[in-house]
Parts: C-alpha cells; structure tokens; sequence
C-alpha cells in the first residue's frame, strides 16, 4: 500500500515535471531504432496545440503542488475559486464568478424578493439608522421610521455589527422573529419589537412620489395627464408591476406618459421584452447572437399594448443592458422620443450557469430542490436592437462609433457631476417614508398614514438636507423638464 502511494506521489511529480518540459520547448528523446538511424526530433506542440487533458491536468497539478508545497496552508475550494476567476479575468467584465457567499445576494437580486421586515438599513456617524421602511411590509407595520437608531438586534449590540452582520441578522427565513431595540427620532425612550418576518418583495416600479396612503402616484400631472413611471431594475415581475401601473394610469384617462429609466443598470432578458410588449403591438423587439448561440428574434405579440398617447423615455450614462433594450426598441419603433443621455452601451447577454449543483441548499430551496452553491455569469451572446444596430461598447470604442442608445435630435440634455449628485439625493429623499407627525397626546408616532406632498417631501434626520438654505430653490430636473415639455407640446397639437 505504502509503495503503490509512493508510485502514485511519484506519477504526479513526473506528470508536472512533463508538462514543465513541454512548456520549456525541449521533447524527451526517443530510443535508437534499428539500423543506427538517428530519429528525427518531433516538433514541440506549442501551448495552444496541447489537447483540453493536457491543458486541465496543467491546471490541476498546479493547484496539487500549491496546495501541498506552498509554505502557507490554502483551502483547496479557496485555489479553485481562484482560478476560476483568473480565468475570467481574461474574458469580458460582465463574465464573473459567483461565489457561495454571495448567492443569495444574487438570487434575491434577481427575484426582487427574500425573507425579512422590508426595512432599508445604513450606518450614519457610528449609528445603525433606519433610511426607510417598505411600505406595507412588517417593518411598516411595527411602526419602524425613516430616522430610528437601531441599538440592537436580538439582544446583540447593532455598534458591534458591521452593515453586512446587521442586514444579514435582520433578514431570515419567513415566519421567524427578529427583535430590534430601537430609538425614535427626537425621543431617548428605548422600544424593543419583535416582528416576524415575512417574503419581501423589492417594487422595482416606482412613480414620482406618495399618495396620501404612502403608495406610490404614478400621475404627475393631475390636469394635464401627464403620467411618470420610473422603472428601477429588470426582475421577474417588473412587467406585472409596471401594468398594474399603466391600468391604473389609464384608469385616469392619461393622455401622454414619462418612462423613467436612468440609472437602471439592466436585469433579465426576459423581462425587457414583457415591457417592450407593453407599448408596442408588433414588429421586433430585439435579436441576440453568439458564437456557440444561433441568432434569436422577439417579436411582439400584440397582446393588448398600451398605444395611442405620446411618450418620452429619460435615459442617462448609467442606463444599460436590459434598459437599453427597452429604450433601442420604442425608438426604433417611433412609439417614444429619448431625452437624456447616451446609455452605458452594454449590448450583452449572460447566462447564469450553476455550479456545485450536486448540494442540498437550504435557505429559499423547498424540499428536495438542489440549489447551486455557486454559478458562473458567463456571457454567451450580443444583442441587436431592432434596426440591426449595435448596442454594445467595445473596449476602446470613440464617441463616433455605434452604440448605446443616444438621445433623439433635440433632447440631449447633458448633467454635469454636481446636477448628478443632486438628482439622486433628490430621488433618494422622495423614496423615504418621513416619519409620521407625533399625536397630541401621548408624543407617540400618529399610526394613521403620512399625508403626501405635491411637492417633494423634505429629507427625513436619516438622510442629509440637499440645501440648508430656504432661499435656495429647490433641485429641477432638467433631463424630465424636457420630457415634461415635449409632452406638453404634443398634446397641444393633439387637441
């Protein structure tokens, strides 16, 4: 036994030593034939011309000598893994490993949904602060507030947490508790609430802001009918949220339509294609192809499209995949003007490839589901918008080359890095649910809903004010400016 071990110990080295070799360019010498003749020396392959087993046997003894030599011990999954993303270093930068710990970030980014109290969670000077609830979600209704300083979670010091420990903690399996010891704002009293978490779901639509109920109003101009949707990712069941959101618009007899789509890094494939069905009643959608993937074509079904009013989709330079899809198609189409900026120009496809499927994952899995302890990203083909165009940005592409989707003639409304930096915190400020006004009674929070602004409501303690100075007007949007005045100008004509 101990001999064959040696043997096999021995077979390893030699195989690594060969490969040296062979990589060195000098090939061991054959035995003398009969004759005397001298044989003639064989061509070394080079790299590129060994067979797939040589290649992997290269890379596994690689990692056996690492992995038994090295003078430091590393796990053996850390030096796959390692590889691996070595490897993809060498392709696109949308071409990743997806390591076990970040799996279930991944799956709840792209089912929009986990289990929790649908808060959001920040540190601010040292403190774990609420930056808002979810509307309707456990956190809501447990009275949590934009503002409230979370002490502990589970008895556990929040100051002793990083941000990923707290948001790890508080999430978990629906029908399990969580307890937090929180501070409301402008209060010292400590509350402890327990609440139970549940499936959260992330609305991936969103309007321009609340209604009286915190729900979103997705009609921004009451008496001209000038609706405004802003979609913020691509997930399973955006194009749902986003009917729900034009059935509602044309409940109220909407006569033009603003769809918001800046800074929306992408998401399925799929779900660009459901929107784009939404506007549009026939023709293509888009068309993808690989080097290993026939070409693909989306039509439009003609499943009941919302038509017959104008349209303006806002786009800036953080608008990309899925987003682009959506923007390439209404415009080719002529069924929406862009007005903006010329997206990111990411016109590529990726597969998400499971790995280490073999594992019972626990979790989101049901019983008896395998999940995938980790995945590959990997990047199959390029899609083309309906004109053919290429939508994707090669390394080293000029601004006069063909890609993205640029703003139509007219509506190139540029933002410099400081109107950038105002928009989202403008944006971010009309996402937070402010805190309820104190009862007269008791000090408490008023449990009834906050009533909505026509105008954008004021930051809460959680988030910074844009300006300290009342006599500094407040932030304009210019990018939806002119959207808001090409729509005017259309209906003007309409009438």
């Amino acid at each position: 036994m101990g001999r064959g071990g040696s043997l096999r110990r021995w077979g390893i080295g030699l195989l690594a030593c060969g490969a040296l070799v062979i990589w060195g360019g000098r090939a061991p010498a054959e035995p003398s034939k009969p004759g005397g003749a001298k044989p003639q020396p064989k061509p070394v392959p080079a790299q590129d011309e060994l067979d797939d087993y040589e290649l992997q046997r290269l890379l596994i003894d690689t990692i056996d000598q690492v992995q038994r030599n090295y003078v430091r011990e590393v796990p053996r999954r850390k030096l796959v893994q390692a590889a691996i993303k070595g490897i993809l270093s060498e392709l696109d930068p949308y071409s990743t490993y997806i390591a076990p710990d970040e799996m279930e970030r991944f799956r709840d980014a792209l089912e929009s949904e986990f289990g929790g109290i649908g808060v959001q969670i920040t540190y601010e000077g040292g403190r774990l602060k609420v930056l808002s609830p979810m509307v309707g979600t456990p956190a809501y209704r447990a009275g949590l507030m934009a503002g409230d300083t979370i002490l502990e979670i589970d008895g556990k010091s929040a100051s002793e947490m990083s941000l990923e420990e707290a948001v790890r903690r508080v999430k978990g399996k629906p029908g399990t508790q969580v307890t937090l010891t929180v501070v409301h704002p402008g209060s010292p009293e400590r509350h402890k609430l327990s609440i139970t978490r549940e499936v959260i779901h992330v609305d991936t639509v969103l309007g321009d802001r609340r209604k009286a109920d915190d729900r979103w109003d997705f009609m921004l101009d009451p008496e001209k009918k000038i609706g405004y949707i802003r979609v913020t990712a691509f997930s399973r069941e955006t194009a749902s949220e986003l009917r729900r959101a034009l059935q509602s618009l044309k409940e109220q007899n909407m006569r033009g339509l603003i769809l918001d789509l800046r800074f929306n890094p992408g998401g399925l494939l799929n779900s660009a294609v459901e929107v784009c069905n939404l506007f549009i009643s026939r023709g293509r959608i888009v068309s993808t192809a690989g080097r290993n993937s026939p070409e693909r074509v989306w039509e439009a079904q003609n499943n009941g499209a919302f038509e017959g009013f104008p349209m303006a989709v806002l786009v800036n330079r953080f608008s990309a995949s899925a987003s682009e899809i959506v923007s390439a198609c209404l415009q080719d189409h002529k069924r929406a003007v862009i007005v903006g900026e010329r997206t990111w120009g990411k016109g590529s496809v990726q597969n998400v490839i499971p790995l280490d499927d073999h594992a019972h994952g626990g979790g989101n899995g049901s019983d008896g589901e395998l999940l995938a302890r980790s995945a590959l990203k990997l990047t199959v083909a390029g899609y083309r918008r309906p004109s053919g165009k290429n939508i994707d940005r090669p390394p080293g592409a000029k601004e006069s080359d063909a890609w993205g989707v640029a703003p139509d003639p007219g509506f190139e409304v540029k933002l410099s890095e400081e109107d950038l930096a105002m928009l989202v915190a403008d944006r971010r400020h009309r996402d937070i649910l402010s805190p309820k006004p104190a009862g007269p009674a008791d000090g408490k929070p008023d449990p009834t809903p906050s009533t909505a602004n026509p105008s954008p409501p004021s930051p809460s303690s959680a988030m910074p004010p844009v300006s300290s100075d009342n006599q500094t007007p407040a932030f304009v949007d210019r990018q939806l400016q002119r959207a808001i005045d090409y729509l005017n100008t259309e209906l003007a004509r309409a009438k």
